[in-house]
């Protein structure tokens, strides 16, 4: 293995304006007073925002713990017990719930927030949860279909003007005369977040619907590619811009012994993490982050696995924050 240099040697650091946000996985097995202290130790160390996913079932074996929570039941609390971050999912399925009700919890939460809400929104792609727990899951070309038409119900409801109703006829839903209440705190509405990887769909539906887009655990070349298919959307529709943003998993440490262990903790190689996430020292995980920033990405979330693990967030806000 060739030698790692420790942080700070011969490396030099160069603010890439980039926004952190940090981005946990409860379906792996967290309870919301776990959640509860993440998401304030984020808030209390600067970062921007604590983003969770919307799963209801372990992804993968292991120990599923307590279980997973609700998102957006989750994310009203926190609206209440913080005060400064943004707050969102990465990302809920359609597939969970009735485009509707989706835009009524949103709005609440986003009220409840003070307006610091931003909805991730996705297809769903995880069978063995729908089954578990009695929610549909339609063939993939159906989701698609569902995915674009709640997409449209729910910037509708959102952007009517008070005091006017709106109504959509579609293939899976329909809405007559609804009053579109209640409107989020953000005009004219919470941000929405598309992502994915796909090389057709996807593209047009962020372009089309999104304020950011988001690429998953990609390498930088891979993410490079989806963004430039989304550019290319953006342009046939005659649309000039679009946040990027991506996703990766983290795993830093002073020294490589301290990484090593925390790609451990997490069931990682280091050395692979290093090559499809964020790891190693402060300075390695700067130069990656650079890499991003060169490509266009604006924002990264950061995935943290390991919830009890409060010193790597220090860590990290203490010697790679400063520096984005």
């Amino acid at each position: 293995m060739r030698r790692r240099r420790p942080w700070g040697e011969g490396r030099k650091v160069h603010n890439v304006g980039m926004l952190l946000r940090i981005f946990t996985e409860p379906q792996q097995g967290a309870t919301y007073d776990d959640l509860l202290r993440v998401a304030q130790t984020t808030e209390r160390l600067g970062f921007d925002a604590f983003f969770r996913s919307d799963h209801y079932m372990r992804i993968g074996p292991g120990d599923p713990g307590p279980g997973s929570t609700d998102a957006w039941i989750t994310l009203a609390g926190l609206a209440r017990e913080t005060s400064r971050i943004r707050l969102g999912t990465l990302v809920s399925p359609a597939t969970f719930r009735l485009p509707g009700p989706l835009a009524i919890s949103v709005a609440q939460v986003d009220q409840m927030s003070g307006g610091r809400v931003e909805l991730g929104f996705g297809t769903g792609w995880f069978d063995a949860e729908h089954t578990a727990y009695g929610i549909p899951f339609p063939p993939k070309n159906d989701r698609f279909a569902r995915f674009e038409e709640q997409l449209e119900i729910i910037n509708g409801l959102w952007t009517t003007p008070e005091g006017s109703t709106y109504s959509f006829e579609g293939a899976h839903y329909r809405l007559a005369d609804s009053p579109a209440l209640p409107k989020p705190a953000q005009r004219p509405r919470p941000p929405i977040i598309v992502g994915g990887v796909g090389p057709t769909r996807t593209p047009r539906m962020a372009a089309r619907f999104a304020d950011e887009y988001n690429v998953p655990f990609r390498s930088v070349a891979e993410t490079e590619a989806a963004y430039n298919r989304v550019r290319e959307a953006c342009k046939a529709i005659g649309r000039d811009s679009i946040v990027f943003s991506a996703a990766q998993t983290i795993a830093v440490g002073a020294n490589e012994d301290e990484a090593a262990r925390r790609a451990t903790a997490i069931g990682r190689d280091l050395d692979e993490l290093r090559s499809g996430g964020l790891a190693g020292t402060p300075g390695e995980v700067l130069e990656k982050i650079g890499e991003f920033a060169k490509i266009g990405c604006e924002r990264l979330y950061l995935q943290i696995l390991d919830l009890n693990d409060a010193e790597h967030l220090e860590l990290i806000a203490a010697e790679i924050l400063p520096h984005v």
